[in-house]
C-alpha cells in the first residue's frame, strides 16, 4: 500500500500552511506614489577658490610651447638645409659636365640654386670623367640670415664629364 498525501491547503488563504512554508497573502495593491524631485546640486564653490588657476597653468605652460615650437621650427629648417643641399649639387655637377662648362658653370648653378640667405661653400672637381660637385651649406639658427649653428649639411652628386 502506498502511503497517503497529504490533504491540500485550501485556495481562499485560510486554513494552516504546509510545514515550511509561509502562508499566502492576498494580494493587495500599492499606492502610486508621486515622482520624487530631482536630488538639488551640490552646494558651488566659491568662485575665488578656483580664480586665476587657468593663467597660472598657461603661464606656467607658455615657455615650453615655445620652446616645442622652436625646437620643430628648428627641424624643419635642418630638414630644409638637407634639400637645398642635395639639388644644389645635382644641379651644378650637371651644369659642370655639360660640353664647355667646367668648374666655372658648375658653382654658377650651385648658387643660382640656393638662397643668398644661406652661408656655402662649393667644389667641383673633375675625377676620372666624372665631374663631381660637393655643395656644404651652414645650419643657420630657425631662420636662414641670423647665427649659423657649427653644423655643416653636405650634398654631393656627379655627372659624366660630356665632350672634349
Amino acid at each position: 500500500m502506498s502511503p497517503a498525501l497529504p490533504a491540500a491547503p485550501p485556495r481562499d488563504g485560510a486554513g494552516p500552511a504546509p510545514s515550511g512554508h509561509r502562508a499566502c497573502r492576498p494580494h493587495r495593491a500599492r499606492p502610486v506614489r508621486a515622482a520624487r524631485p530631482a536630488p538639488a546640486a551640490p552646494p558651488a564653490r566659491s568662485a575665488r577658490s578656483d580664480r586665476g588657476a587657468v593663467l597660472v597653468e598657461f603661464a606656467g605652460m607658455f615657455p615650453l610651447i615655445l620652446l616645442m615650437l622652436a625646437v620643430a621650427l628648428q627641424c624643419a629648417v635642418i630638414g630644409y638645409g638637407f634639400h637645398l643641399a642635395g639639388n644644389a649639387a645635382d644641379e651644378a655637377a650637371r651644369a659642370g659636365a655639360a660640353a664647355g662648362g667646367g668648374e666655372g658653370a658648375c658653382g654658377e648653378a650651385a648658387r643660382a640654386h640656393i638662397p643668398d640667405s644661406w652661408s656655402m661653400s662649393v667644389s667641383c672637381p673633375l675625377q676620372g670623367e666624372v665631374r663631381q660637385a660637393r655643395v656644404e651649406l651652414r645650419v643657420p639658427v630657425l631662420f636662414p640670415g641670423a647665427f649659423n649653428l657649427p653644423i655643416t649639411i653636405s650634398g654631393t652628386a656627379g655627372a659624366v664629364q660630356e665632350g672634349p
